[in-house]
């Protein structure tokens, strides 16, 4: 890369840092209530622990004994991975006996998994097949998260309301997804562009379907039902119809690369 292409490499790895680290700090609320009422009430742990997931594998491709000029996506995911961490513990503290046990479960299977990958990296690959393979891994679990508000916009679609869709999560999923998009085509890492262009996309959709439905935001045409949505948050609480699909993806707009 030339000065002036490593410049602008940077400008996008550091605006990245910022939009992501909103979207992780975005949960803060849910846990807050949490907290104030020891219970997790009907929230859903899945989607904290499965970024947690994604933060800890894209940490491990930015590191220079990975990738090279990728250190700024190991600094945002090493701290999302911090802040994931925390969460699933307050969730697992707070959680009836058998939710405990299950994201006990799949906390331990995420460590595991991660450890694994780290560990072949290490003794068995070495070079470019060391970037393949965790970067084919951290890619995977990327599209995974990204993919999760295509539920949220399919409801947003079927209500024609977007009460479930907060337009500051929407605008900073784009812009986190936009940002990495560039950051990875100025570094010329498919791994890192491939998967954030498709973030950028859905991102775009979101504000597109906001745009459309952007005068709905009261009650949907379910208004009877019984709903408890928290304005600007990732996790919504189980629902027995649509609003229960919500709670397994509104958490997993996180800011991941």
């Amino acid at each position: 890369m030339n000065q002036m292409q490593k410049t602008a490499h940077s400008v996008f790895g550091i605006f990245g840092n910022v939009t992501a680290l909103f979207l992780f700090l975005a949960p803060m609320i849910t846990f807050w209530r949490i907290i104030k009422s020891k219970s997790t009430e009907q929230f859903s742990g899945i989607p904290y622990v499965m970024t947690l997931m994604n933060c800890l594998l894209s940490f491990w491709y930015g590191l220079p004994l990975v990738s090279k000029d990728n250190l700024l996506v190991s600094t945002i995911n090493g701290t999302g991975a911090v802040i994931e961490v925390i969460y699933v513990l307050i969730f697992i503290v707070y959680a009836p006996k058998k939710e405990k046990t299950k994201i006990l479960g799949l906390f331990a299977f995420v460590l595991t998994f991660f450890a694994a990958v780290a560990l072949i990296s290490l003794l068995a690959l070495h070079g470019n097949t060391r970037k393949l393979f965790c970067g084919f891994a951290a890619a995977v679990f990327s599209i995974i998260m990204y993919g999760s508000p295509l539920s949220i916009m399919r409801t947003v679609i079927r209500t024609k309301s977007v009460e479930f869709m907060p337009f500051l999560l929407s605008l900073f999923c784009f812009l986190c997804g936009t940002s990495w998009f560039i950051f990875g085509l100025l570094g010329m890492d498919p791994f890192v562009y491939v998967n954030n262009g498709f973030g950028s996309f859905l991102g775009t959709l979101q504000l597109i379907l906001y745009f459309i439905y952007r005068k709905n935001k009261g009650k949907s045409k379910n208004e009877n039902k019984s709903t408890c949505v928290v304005s600007v948050e990732l996790g919504l609480p189980d629902e027995p119809n649509e609003d229960k699909e919500l709670s397994n993806t509104n958490g997993a707009q996180n800011g991941h690369v």
